[in-house]
């Protein structure tokens, strides 16, 4: 079979799985996202490939996966740069106090609890070359993710999104995206770093990584405003949104962070006047969320083996990653919630909606697994981990919901007539 006819058969059967998928996740209280998510999981070698091995051996030769991988990436860096789109500025400057006070805590908290958990991991778990700083640090920013797409979409779903806890949700985990990928940037510097860079180089791209940011927010800022203000959202305006996302990636990938990174930070400096920020964002999700992700979710599946998680010793591991990822997720925005003065239901709330991982984790992951940072067995625990967090989201909220009303029900209510 030639390479373009085996790629487009591919494509062909990922995206029909996808939709396949995604309709029944929504049958059963689940955002599309996550039915998606199993169907990439499902295409791997987890079910697929043990259910009928020459079959899957056919369909996705491993000397495939390099083409796939190019489509993934592509769809991720022009999502990461929609996201970047969506990131509400007014939203986190009127809700400033209370989203950051639960943001941080959601990315203290489980930062702080992955770091100390690292050097109890199985030294297997790491990548071979990795420092045991680096993969430490990896897994407390693996951690401390919240799936910003996810999130929104099932506040949308329930109705949340103009309440007082959609809000904070909102921005919490707003402000939560732009901390993951800023440290994760960093700890990407320093895995590569540790893998052979030279300190002089890893220096160098460090100040260049600064510089760039800097120069982002304060010089490009005004000169695409000036192009806003001259065209409506037009062709030539997302191809130079594209363009500029395109060459941000490129410059933080030389710089030693991730061209990830660089997709997000191009989203988040363009002007959010007259709402043409969403709109773009909206012309290319369009294509992105239908015909692109799905395959990244697919790639992702690909280099996930859930068989690779065998044995007691390694299942305990597991069941330990998912006490300290929804221990400290959870628990330390709840809590950082309730002393930042809402009621004990919407600060579970709160604290179940920034527990949801999906995409956001799995992309981190990938970028892990690329540069060495963790081993094929991590990144399949890990890919579990991401997927369950996000699955348990929609029926804990109903579960919160459901002891709302039951109190309220049981609270007493004052006789008008009374007095």
């Amino acid at each position: 079979m030639l390479d373009l006819q085996r790629l487009l058969l591919q494509l062909v059967v990922v995206l029909a799985t996808a939709r396949l998928a995604g309709w029944l996740a929504r049958r059963v209280g689940q955002p599309r996202v996550v039915g998606e998510m199993v169907a990439g999981l499902a295409l791997g070698p987890t079910l697929f490939g043990a259910l009928a091995p020459a079959t899957w051996g056919a369909l996705f030769p491993a000397e495939s996966f390099q083409a796939l991988a190019v489509v993934s990436q592509l769809g991720v860096l022009l999502f990461l740069l929609a996201i970047g789109l969506r990131l509400d500025h007014a939203l986190l400057r009127q809700r400033a106090g209370a989203a950051v006070a639960t943001s941080h805590a959601s990315i203290v908290v489980p930062f702080a609890l992955g770091l100390a958990l690292a050097p109890a991991l199985p030294r297997a778990l790491a990548g071979a070359q990795v420092t045991p700083l680096a993969f430490a640090l990896f897994v407390g920013a693996a951690m401390s993710v919240t799936a910003f797409p996810v999130l929104a979409r099932i506040l949308e779903e329930r109705r949340l999104t103009g309440t007082r806890l959609g809000a904070l949700a909102l921005a919490a985990a707003a402000v939560d995206d732009v901390s993951a990928w800023t440290i994760l940037a960093g700890v990407v510097a320093v895995a590569r770093a540790g893998a052979g860079e030279g300190a002089a180089l890893a220096a160098a791209r460090t100040l260049g990584l600064t510089i760039l940011v800097a120069a982002a927010a304060v010089a490009v800022r005004p000169l695409l405003r000036r192009l806003l203000v001259r065209d409506a959202v037009g062709v030539e305006l997302v191809a130079t949104t594209v363009l500029f996302g395109l060459v941000m990636a490129l410059a933080t990938e030389w710089a030693g962070a991730h061209a990830l990174f660089g997709a997000f930070l191009a989203g988040a400096v363009v002007p959010r006047d007259g709402g043409t920020a969403a709109a773009i964002a909206d012309r290319l999700e369009a294509l992105v969320t239908t015909s692109l992700l799905p395959v990244f979710f697919a790639y992702a599946g690909l280099r996930a083996s859930v068989g690779l998680i065998e044995g007691s010793t390694l299942w305990a591991v597991f069941a330990l990653v998912m006490l300290v990822a929804v221990g400290g997720k959870l628990g330390g925005s709840a809590a950082a919630a309730r002393l930042g003065g809402l009621p004990w239901d919407e600060a579970i709330s709160l604290g179940v909606l920034m527990n949801t991982r999906g995409l956001m984790e799995l992309v981190i992951l990938s970028i892990g697994l690329d540069v060495g940072a963790i081993s094929p067995t991590f990144y399949a625990m890990m890919v579990l981990m991401a997927l369950t967090t996000t699955v348990m989201t929609s029926p804990l909220l109903a579960l919160v919901e459901r002891h709302r009303a039951r109190a309220a029900a049981r609270a007493p209510r004052l006789d008008p007539a009374a007095g």
